[in-house]
Protein backbone atom coordinates (compact mmCIF):
# COMPACT_ATOMS: atom_id res chain seq x y z
CA UNK A 1 0.00 0.00 0.00
CA UNK A 2 3.00 2.05 0.76
CA UNK A 3 4.44 1.59 -2.66
CA UNK A 4 0.81 2.92 -4.16
CA UNK A 5 1.42 6.22 -2.47
CA UNK A 6 4.40 7.25 -3.91
CA UNK A 7 3.43 6.19 -7.48
CA UNK A 8 0.53 8.27 -6.88
CA UNK A 9 2.25 10.85 -5.83
CA UNK A 10 5.09 10.99 -8.28
CA UNK A 11 2.15 10.99 -11.38
CA UNK A 12 0.32 13.63 -9.48
CA UNK A 13 4.02 15.87 -9.20
CA UNK A 14 4.23 15.08 -13.24
CA UNK A 15 0.80 15.74 -14.27
CA UNK A 16 1.42 19.05 -12.39
CA UNK A 17 4.89 19.74 -14.48
CA UNK A 18 3.09 18.88 -17.70
CA UNK A 19 0.61 21.51 -17.25
CA UNK A 20 3.41 23.85 -15.70
CA UNK A 21 4.90 23.68 -19.01
CA UNK A 22 2.53 24.04 -21.18
CA UNK A 23 1.30 27.43 -19.71
CA UNK A 24 4.37 29.01 -19.98
CA UNK A 25 3.20 30.43 -23.05
CA UNK A 26 0.70 32.54 -21.40
CA UNK A 27 1.69 36.28 -20.44
CA UNK A 28 2.80 36.85 -17.00
CA UNK A 29 1.12 38.72 -14.74
CA UNK A 30 1.02 42.01 -14.63
CA UNK A 31 1.54 42.33 -10.74
CA UNK A 32 4.80 40.94 -10.79
CA UNK A 33 6.15 42.78 -13.89
CA UNK A 34 7.95 45.37 -11.41
CA UNK A 35 9.11 42.35 -8.98
CA UNK A 36 10.96 41.53 -12.09
CA UNK A 37 12.68 44.70 -13.06
CA UNK A 38 10.80 44.80 -16.54
CA UNK A 39 11.45 47.93 -18.40
CA UNK A 40 8.99 50.78 -19.02
CA UNK A 41 8.68 53.78 -20.96
CA UNK A 42 8.89 55.87 -17.48
CA UNK A 43 11.66 53.86 -16.37
CA UNK A 44 13.78 54.35 -19.14
CA UNK A 45 12.61 57.74 -19.41
CA UNK A 46 13.73 57.95 -15.57
CA UNK A 47 16.92 56.37 -15.92
CA UNK A 48 17.80 58.83 -19.17
CA UNK A 49 16.94 62.08 -17.30
CA UNK A 50 19.08 61.13 -14.27
CA UNK A 51 22.19 60.32 -16.45
CA UNK A 52 21.88 63.38 -18.52
CA UNK A 53 21.44 65.51 -14.57
CA UNK A 54 24.43 63.60 -13.57
CA UNK A 55 26.17 64.73 -16.83
CA UNK A 56 25.70 68.18 -16.13
CA UNK A 57 26.54 68.27 -13.00
CA UNK A 58 29.90 67.11 -13.92
CA UNK A 59 30.62 69.61 -16.89
CA UNK A 60 29.55 71.97 -14.04
CA UNK A 61 31.87 70.63 -11.90
CA UNK A 62 34.49 71.10 -14.68
CA UNK A 63 33.75 74.43 -14.97
CA UNK A 64 34.29 75.08 -11.36
CA UNK A 65 38.02 73.47 -11.11
CA UNK A 66 39.00 75.45 -14.21
CA UNK A 67 37.50 78.58 -12.56
CA UNK A 68 39.08 78.25 -9.53
CA UNK A 69 42.61 77.14 -11.09
CA UNK A 70 42.53 80.13 -13.47
CA UNK A 71 41.84 81.99 -9.86
CA UNK A 72 44.57 80.61 -7.96
CA UNK A 73 47.15 81.31 -10.81
CA UNK A 74 46.13 84.69 -11.72
CA UNK A 75 47.52 87.68 -9.60
CA UNK A 76 47.13 90.85 -12.18
CA UNK A 77 45.67 94.02 -12.45
CA UNK A 78 42.45 92.61 -13.62
CA UNK A 79 42.02 89.47 -10.60
CA UNK A 80 38.20 91.20 -10.11
CA UNK A 81 37.09 89.48 -13.73
CA UNK A 82 38.98 86.26 -12.55
CA UNK A 83 37.13 86.44 -9.46
CA UNK A 84 33.52 87.36 -10.97
CA UNK A 85 33.86 84.39 -13.38
CA UNK A 86 34.87 81.91 -10.49
CA UNK A 87 32.16 83.30 -8.14
CA UNK A 88 29.60 82.65 -11.30
CA UNK A 89 31.20 79.06 -11.99
CA UNK A 90 30.43 78.38 -8.13
CA UNK A 91 26.82 80.15 -7.84
CA UNK A 92 25.96 77.80 -10.74
CA UNK A 93 27.22 74.54 -9.50
CA UNK A 94 25.31 75.14 -6.40
CA UNK A 95 21.98 76.10 -8.00
CA UNK A 96 22.39 72.36 -10.12
CA UNK A 97 23.45 70.88 -6.87
CA UNK A 98 20.33 72.06 -5.08
CA UNK A 99 18.11 71.40 -8.09
CA UNK A 100 19.16 67.73 -7.73
CA UNK A 101 18.15 67.87 -4.17
CA UNK A 102 21.95 67.92 -3.17
CA UNK A 103 21.72 70.97 -0.58
CA UNK A 104 25.32 69.84 1.73
CA UNK A 105 27.34 73.36 0.42
CA UNK A 106 29.79 72.54 3.41
CA UNK A 107 30.75 69.22 1.67
CA UNK A 108 31.91 71.13 -2.01
CA UNK A 109 33.46 73.94 -0.36
CA UNK A 110 35.89 71.67 1.25
CA UNK A 111 36.15 69.17 -1.55
CA UNK A 112 36.81 72.07 -4.18
CA UNK A 113 38.83 74.27 -1.65
CA UNK A 114 36.70 77.32 -2.88
CA UNK A 115 38.18 80.69 -1.11
CA UNK A 116 36.38 82.62 0.90
CA UNK A 117 36.65 85.57 -1.71
CA UNK A 118 34.64 83.58 -4.12
CA UNK A 119 31.66 82.72 -1.29
CA UNK A 120 31.09 86.56 -0.42
CA UNK A 121 30.52 87.30 -3.51
CA UNK A 122 27.79 84.28 -4.26
CA UNK A 123 26.32 85.34 -0.57
CA UNK A 124 27.48 81.62 0.86
CA UNK A 125 28.36 81.04 4.44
Amino acid sequence: MNIVRVSTVKLATFAWLSRLTAMSSLRMPQSLTKRLGVDTGEAVLRYELLEEQAASLGRMGEKLEKALAALRGHDGEDRAVVLRAAADAAWCFFVQREVMGLRDRAAVVAQYDIPRQVLVRIGAR
